[in-house]
């Protein structure tokens, strides 16, 4: 027990340092005024215990009959010509998969809608700070590197706002399926949703209080799913951006029935 205490006092004592030093950096550099100096990471898939500690979920919860899976996968190395290409695999990342079922559990009557998967980082440890949450307020996009099989993903943003089971969704578009490429998503276009539905009146993201960042499949179309994702982050200045966004429906609608686009 001792031990236990001993690694997890130091594992405070460590996280609390790390946050000291990205704030004196912040002073030093005269972020503030400036400008950050370079990308936030926020999350890493690049190990097996950053995976594990990721929540999963499912609608086997409410007894449904989907299932997921998040794994950690170690990438051997490329030695070909094309693997300084941004579409060559990463050395080590996370491999979310399963399959969608859209069968009613036939011992909960009051079940009538099944069919998603999902997972998200998980909730921030404190420290000597408080509570522990990211502040992404200099940052223009949201980026994620990821290989997507094509289907109809969401991002999910949750932040330290007042309705606990408020979201912040927006489309994961892919624009090279079976490819790893980096998706960039403005803060600002996120959608505020409540349980899968758009809600009045829309707020912004409290860009400050930022708790955690998923990826949700909610498009019941039965079958295999697959989306492998390396790393997520904040940042001003993305290696990839079109020079023209498309407006395409989102797959989120109001409780009018209203799709909403971006």
């Amino acid at each position: 027990m001792r031990v236990t205490q001993s690694l997890l006092g130091k594992s405070f004592l460590t996280r609390s340092l790390d946050e000291l030093k990205r704030r004196s950096s912040i002073a030093w550099n005269l972020e503030a005024v400036k400008g950050p100096n370079g990308p936030r990471p926020l999350y890493e898939f690049n190990d097996s215990e950053c995976v594990r500690d990721c929540i999963l979920m499912s609608d086997d919860l409410i007894g449904g009959s989907s299932k997921s899976h998040l794994d950690h996968i170690n990438s051997p190395p490329t030695t070909t010509a094309s693997s300084t290409s941004t579409s060559s695999p990463p050395s080590s990342y996370a491999r979310f998969h399963g399959s969608i079922s859209t069968a009613l559990p036939s011992d909960r009557l009051k079940i009538k809608r099944t069919g998603y998967a999902a997972f998200r980082t998980p909730n921030q440890t404190p420290t000597l700070f408080g509570k522990s949450v990211w502040d992404i307020d200099p940052y223009i996009y949201l980026a994620l590197r990821i290989k997507s099989d094509g289907r109809s993903y969401f991002v999910n943003v949750q932040t330290e706002g007042v309705e606990p089971t408020d979201l912040h969704q927006h489309r994961l578009f892919a624009k090279r399926p079976g490819q790893w490429e980096t998706v960039l998503i403005k803060w600002n276009d996120f959608v505020r949703t409540n349980y899968g539905f758009v809600v009045e009146p829309q707020t912004e993201i409290l860009r400050q209080r930022v708790a955690t960042v998923g990826v949700g499949l909610t498009d019941r179309v039965e079958g295999p799913f697959e989306l492998c994702i390396e790393r997520v982050w904040a940042t001003n200045q993305p290696p990839e951006v079109d020079d023209a966004e498309v407006e395409q429906n989102g797959g989120l609608k109001t409780k009018k029935g209203t799709k909403v686009k971006w």
